[in-house]
């Protein structure tokens, strides 16, 4: 399959083609009934001739080329529909009748109401579209677009996700005139899978436990479903935990497949090099270190611990606190005795064989390294964030 990406530079395009190219050279083997040969990348800075040659061979046409912020009104028209009508004309030159994405705007839906050029323009393009698909009874999947997100995002353009992420991660100031907006929001991710789903012709086949078409439409339009509906105010209070982050060394909550998870992507995509490193605090002696290195509200805390050749930590022990102690080099031995008892379980543990031993509540431990030359290097993990108030952490030899 040949695939020709029009608007190949911008924000969307630049995902698409991105992950295109891992489907073709089989970094992503999650569609493999996708099989590409060639991705045709058409832009501003593209020549007649290539699009062209492009329209001739190409099996499916993904349609993202346009204008939304020009200088002048009159290049809404130029960008939106005489561009839409040039490829179409140059398809018909070449009797290609390849199936057609095109990347259309809410904005268009409002037109009467809100009466924006660009919307117009739109709208235009859709029913030239429509047009072309009825004379040519070629496929044309519009999806009429809500605000978008993710990685790559121009800020202080087109998008207030962009522009929010950017600002906070930089330090510089965010205006909200009514927080209690809210916005539909799509996640460029999301939108990718959704192409992939065009790509593998999904809307004939189902998913039988939902019973409808994977190709998910409204109308004529073609929709992706799993948009956020979400007030901007709540979005900068996101941000605002993001940005805290390095400093609390806290991880915030992102639920699997929630928006504040993508959001949280999204956000960390615009970090400045300099936020990119998060220093830790060593707490050494002369047994070696302690550092805690990430620490969540509700899952506990992974820390690091380094120990001296011959030498021992722990023989304390907890009452609720439980941890998973993870030898990640060196040669060493973990004791651990139920308090009130004399049995010892004894673990000999290795970088050369990673596992991952359960401290029990309630039992004191000890961890020895047995090398004469080499640390033993030890990833920790607690059930929760250690509370100087209330460290649940008594001394006891094993």
């Amino acid at each position: 399959m040949n695939i020709l990406v029009t608007g190949a530079n911008g924000f969307v395009g630049k995902n698409l083609v991105t992950n295109l190219f891992n489907l073709k050279y089989k970094k992503n083997k999650t569609r493999p009934a996708i099989e590409i040969d060639e991705i045709f990348c058409y832009d501003v800075d593209s020549s007649m001739a290539q699009l062209e040659t492009y329209c001739q061979k190409a099996d499916f046409v993904f349609h993202f080329a346009g204008i939304n912020r020009p200088l002048k009104e009159e290049e809404f028209k130029k960008g939106n529909v005489d561009f839409t009508t040039l490829l179409l004309n140059t398809l018909k030159k070449y009797h290609n009748h390849a199936p057609i994405m095109v990347s259309s705007s809410i904005q268009a839906t409002l037109i009467g109401r809100y009466n924006s050029e660009y919307g117009k323009s739109k709208k235009e393009a859709e029913e030239i579209l429509f047009q072309y698909a009825e004379q040519t009874k070629t496929k044309v999947y519009i999806y009429r677009f809500p605000n978008l997100f993710g990685k790559w995002c121009k800020p202080n353009y087109n998008s207030v996700i962009a522009t929010f992420c950017y600002n906070i991660a930089n330090n510089l100031p965010v205006t909200v005139n009514d927080p209690n907006v809210e916005l539909e929001l799509l996640y460029i991710d999301d939108l990718v899978e959704g192409m992939f789903d065009l790509l593998e012709n999904k809307e004939c086949h189902c998913d039988f436990e939902q019973l409808v078409p994977v190709i998910h439409k409204k109308g004529k339009y073609c929709i992706i479903p799993n948009t956020y509906k979400i007030k901007l105010g709540e979005i900068l209070s996101y941000l605002e935990e993001f940005k805290d982050y390095p400093i609390t060394q806290v991880m915030p909550e992102i639920p699997e497949r929630s928006f504040k998870k993508k959001l949280f992507s999204t956000y960390l995509s615009y970090l400045p090099e300099k936020e990119i490193m998060i220093p830790c605090k060593m707490n050494s002696d002369y047994r070696g270190s302690f550092t805690e290195l990430l620490k969540t509200d509700n899952h506990g805390q992974i820390s690091v611990n380094t120990i001296k050749p011959k030498l021992t930590k722990g023989n304390h022990y907890h009452n609720s606190k439980w941890e998973l102690f993870i030898v990640v080099a060196g040669h060493g031995i973990i004791k651990q005795r139920k308090i009130g008892t004399e049995r010892i379980i004894m673990h000999e543990v290795s970088g050369d064989k990673i596992e991952v031993i359960t401290i029990l509540p309630g039992y004191t431990h000890s961890i020895t390294n047995l090398s004469d030359t080499e640390n033993l290097v030890t990833l920790m993990w607690a059930n929760e964030i250690f509370n100087p108030d209330h460290p649940d952490t008594f001394a006891e030899e094993v």
